[in-house]
């Protein structure tokens, strides 16, 4: 079976950390006997999981929130546990494995933990911020094998998703949308995308999320190789993540090198994005056309 990414992301970071202190495989045995070469090689290549006090005993000799008055290691120590103990963990969204891919799922339950999304979107809408119709009318248009009742069960999860935006510490979502985005008519049916819009200037209230648009006029700019979605947690920019989708697959950045690549250039597109207020009042217009 695929490891997961929460278990990639665990295992990599795992092994950042070893490295940063300057220890090998051997090393870490040595100072603990129970963590055997073999094992640790095993959870850093994500080909197994870790058992909670194997994970303290990694810590303590890396050094992570050992310090009561370390914020920062304590909340990454928090987040290394969160992925241990979630990497195998069976969300809502199992009940779905049917119709949804390996990574789907991953998405989901990276949702699931993140403190954050920023997202550029090309020709849709960001999937926490869909209506039922618009998820129901764009899911038939791309995924042309389904029957009715994948479809059915895949707007389903695209709805179901959206409880991250309601929940007591509600995930922050910040998406660049491109106006070819508002422009759509989804089967045929104005009033659907007359509805999305309207979806989109309500939850533009919420403090939590921003929606600004990508004008027609905007210069080149980084976004032209495509859409993506970085999800941050939180304590620690080490462990975002990219995911970059396909027609028939995923792909998802991890590493941090190319994540900053990625947050560069979502710096680069929000500087050719028009403001929050005119962003309302373009989707406001574009509605009122329809």
């Amino acid at each position: 079976m695929e490891p997961t990414v929460r278990r990639r992301r665990l295992g990599s970071e795992l092994r950042r950390l070893r490295e940063a202190k300057g220890l090998t495989l051997e090393d870490v045995e040595e100072k603990a006997p129970a963590l055997k070469e073999s094992k640790v090689s095993r959870v850093e290549t994500a080909r197994i999981g870790v058992k909670p006090a194997d994970l303290d005993a990694l810590l303590d000799i890396y050094g992570v929130g050992v310090d009561e008055e370390d914020e920062e290691g304590a909340a990454k120590r928090a987040l290394l546990h969160s992925l241990a103990k979630t990497g195998a963990r069976r969300g809502w969204w199992q009940t779905y494995r049917d119709i949804i891919s390996p990574a789907y799922a991953d998405l989901i339950s990276l949702e699931d933990d993140a403190a954050s999304m920023r997202t550029y979107q090309t020709l849709l809408i960001p999937g926490p911020l869909q209506t039922a119709a618009y998820a129901r009318a764009t899911i038939s248009a791309i995924n042309t094998t389904s029957t009715a009742d994948q479809v059915n069960g895949l707007v389903e999860v695209r709805r179901a998703r959206q409880a991250v935006l309601t929940r007591p510490e509600p995930l922050e979502v910040w998406a660049i949308i491109h106006e070819a985005a508002l422009r759509p008519r989804l089967a045929d049916t104005p009033s659907v995308m007359k509805e999305q819009l309207q979806r989109l200037l309500d939850v533009m209230e919420y403090p939590h999320v921003k929606i600004q648009i990508l004008p027609l006029s905007a210069a080149p700019q980084p976004g032209l190789s495509g859409p993506f979605a970085m999800l941050g947690f939180p304590g620690t920019a080490d462990l975002d993540v990219v995911l970059v989708e396909h027609l028939t697959s995923a792909l998802y950045v991890e590493d941090p090198g190319e994540v900053s690549i990625y947050r560069t250039a979502f710096d680069h597109l929000l500087a050719e994005a028009l403001p929050l207020d005119k962003s309302a009042d373009l989707i406001a217009r574009t509605k009122d056309t329809l």
